[in-house]
């Protein structure tokens, strides 16, 4: 027989990722009851590092989770930039103490399951918050006083002749990533479309990685490619992502990549880029997908969060921090207006919006930035080497200076 249960002020998340597990977490802080759904069956570890940026830290640190996570984490001493001509830096953009003391937060980089461990861990310690794995979402309807779900077990196991899960609400939140079903099948907006990037990814023993690249975080650009690579889990291991342009698309976060077709693609890079690239024995890939500015992300009582909302290019390393600032923001909203649900919706909306729109922008401006061809890379190069470091840093500080009202 089918479930039904019903809480007038619940709101459901669909997605365990950073972005819904973030949203969980400040909702119950505010006393908020929040129901998690997630078709996965067991969060297992995906992904590769990500870069988490003053901006970001200010939310975990009210959240209570910067000592959690400090075991998982690096603090770069700086940003290392070099060229597909040279492996000397043509820039140094100071992190460390610098950024720290600049914005009251460190700049930190740490893998994507360790963040999503921490936040899961906090979750479940939550009495506020359910989590429903395995657990799929149907369809989804809203009237003027509530919203209404119907659920389906996910998985290998799941029955499909077993009768559909209801449930009842306040609000439905779609933090259900770049191929978001709340985005597509719920509130029937347009998906994110392949950019034509695709990104390689593989994460190694730091120990095999030469001294000079343990503690920065190192950013190598070319014609259309860039690398990114940077130490993880406190220092233990090391982190390789290359980001190419070609025409691949699939709708997964790990295929296997071909690695000799990888090499070859760098092969007229500095020795010491090829180096690191070949020292991962396999690369996985997944194909970038991306949004344009200017969609709605709120219909009533459904919204949108993080990369549901607005997928942008990893170009600005922001793609977790627009998640994790958007939940500060959503729960504010509900909790000052738990009485107008889809009016708090949209003021979530009117203050989000601008400012991730701005960053989706940075992303696609640092795409041709980034993959530059002579001439065009020549100036680029000759004006970074022109900037004083610190200026260097001083352009982001919009981005990087944020901090939740009232913080």
């Amino acid at each position: 027989m089918a479930q039904s249960r019903s809480d007038a002020n619940r709101i459901f998340i669909a997605g365990a990722g950073i972005g819904g597990l973030t949203a969980a977490l400040c909702l119950s802080r505010r006393s908020r009851p929040v129901t998690v759904i997630e078709q996965a069956s067991e969060l297992r570890p995906v992904g590769s590092g990500l870069q988490l940026s003053p901006n970001t830290m200010q939310v975990m640190r009210e959240l209570g989770l910067e000592d959690a996570l400090l075991p998982h984490v690096v603090a770069p001493r700086a940003i290392q930039v070099m060229t597909a001509h040279s492996e000397d830096p043509v820039a140094e953009i100071p992190l460390g103490a610098t950024a720290e003391k600049r914005y009251g937060a460190p700049y930190l980089v740490i893998h994507r399951a360790d963040l999503q461990a921490v936040l899961l861990q906090a979750a479940r310690a939550s009495a506020g918050i359910t989590l429903r794995l395995g657990t799929r979402l149907r369809d989804a309807a809203q009237n003027a006083d509530r919203i209404k779900l119907e659920f389906e077990r996910a998985g290998d196991d799941a029955d499909p002749q077993a009768p559909l899960d209801h449930d009842t609400g306040a609000a439905l939140i779609g933090a259900d990533g770049v191929w978001s079903t709340v985005r597509r099948r719920i509130m029937g907006l347009r998906g994110a479309a392949f950019s034509g990037r695709t990104a390689y990814r593989a994460v190694i023993p730091v120990s095999e990685v030469p001294q000079r690249w343990r503690n920065v975080t190192g950013l190598w650009l070319g014609p259309r490619a860039h690398i990114v690579h940077y130490p993880l889990a406190g220092g233990e291991q090391f982190n390789l992502v290359a980001l190419v342009e070609e025409d691949w698309q699939e709708e997964v976060w790990s295929a296997q990549a071909d690695r000799d077709a990888l090499l070859s693609r760098f092969r007229d890079w500095p020795r010491g880029c090829r180096e690191l690239l070949s020292l991962p024995s396999s690369w996985l890939k997944w194909a970038l997908c991306s949004m344009d500015p200017g969609t709605s992300w709120v219909d009533g009582r459904f919204a949108l969060l993080g990369d549901a909302a607005h997928a942008m290019l990893p170009f600005a390393a922001q793609g977790a921090a627009m998640a994790i600032e958007d939940a500060d923001a959503l729960a504010r909203h509900l909790s000052e207006g738990m009485d107008d649900v889809p009016r708090a919706l949209r003021a979530y909306e009117a203050e989000r919006q601008d400012r991730a729109e701005r960053v989706m922008r940075l992303s696609r401006a640092n795409d041709r930035i980034y993959h530059m061809r002579r001439p065009l890379s020549l100036a680029r190069d000759a004006v970074m080497r022109a900037l004083p470091s610190e200026r260097l840093l001083a352009r982001l500080d919009w981005l990087y200076g944020w901090r939740p009202p009232g913080a």
